[in-house]
């Protein structure tokens, strides 16, 4: 089944200074811009958002939490990266989600960080430890998701009889996406990964076997079926979910789901 994920806003457009004799009568921003953009995508018709990993905007896994709160259907993604918090708080705040949301949360965990975005983070490793780190923090998030009584001694985790009680850490575990061409990341997506996302160039024959192919879709302007030939084309080589990112989301959105699916579902229907 071919699956849709729009890119979300996570941050507020910048607010137009008044002079300091006008009085500021407008509304605060509660971020209206990513909840009018998530319910776009659930009444379009689109499978889910991404809230991205923004170090200069809002935190992605609150941001999630709004967007679950506010939509029924779609699954929305939280991107982050694993040197954020202890895999089993990581756990327990998403089983806290999986709860109230029906099981609709995902996790895109970010792990080749720019060097100096990272260092801001408080994060110091480099190579191949990012990628033997985020295995380790899968490992023990899905450790504890499944039960008490788990332990886990390794070189940037250790948990003594951990766990979350069932009545806490309801099924599914999210559904995870990792992305990275390196022999590193591709051995963690074999390991871990439920989907693989790539950039729009590379070849989805890296994708490990068992793991399902993304493909990161820049929406550009243009006319429609360009855009659907441009799925299609993805398609045809084996990748079976999109993660769009719109220059407009909100009207995108809508484009994508009222005007490009149905030409993308006539084209194939007719070969």
């Amino acid at each position: 089944m071919t699956r849709f994920h729009i890119t979300v806003p996570t941050r507020a457009p910048e607010r137009v200074e008044l002079p300091e004799f006008v009085t500021d009568l407008r509304p605060p921003d509660r971020g209206t811009g990513h909840r009018l953009v998530g319910r776009a995508a659930e009444l379009a018709g689109l499978d889910g958002a991404l809230v991205p990993f923004d170090p200069g905007g809002l935190e992605s896994l609150v941001v999630a939490a709004g967007l679950l709160r506010d939509s029924r259907r779609i699954e929305v993604i939280a991107e982050f990266h694993p040197g954020i918090a202890t895999p089993v708080y990581a756990a327990k705040l998403s089983a806290s989600s999986q709860r109230y949301a029906g099981g609709r949360l995902g996790w895109r965990l970010v792990v080749d960080l720019d060097p100096a975005v990272a260092r801001a983070q408080g994060d110091f490793l480099t190579g191949a430890a990012r990628y033997a780190r985020a295995a380790e923090f899968l490992t023990v998030a899905r450790g504890v998701w499944d039960g008490s009584g788990f332990g886990f001694d390794g070189e940037y985790f250790q948990v003594l009889d951990g766990g979350l009680p069932a009545s806490r850490a309801p099924r599914p575990f999210p559904r995870v996406y990792l992305s990275g061409t390196s022999d590193e990341a591709l051995e963690l997506s074999a390991n871990h990964a439920d989907v693989h996302v790539l950039d729009p160039g590379d070849d989805p024959a890296l994708v490990p076997d068992g793991v399902a192919a993304a493909v990161r879709l820049p929406v550009r302007a243009g006319p429609d079926e360009q855009v659907a030939a441009e799925i299609r084309t993805h398609l045809d080589r084996g990748v079976t979910e999109f993660f769009l990112e719109p220059a407009a989301p909100l009207d995108d959105a809508y484009r994508i789901g009222q005007r490009v699916l149905p030409l993308l579902e006539q084209e194939v229907r007719h070969g």
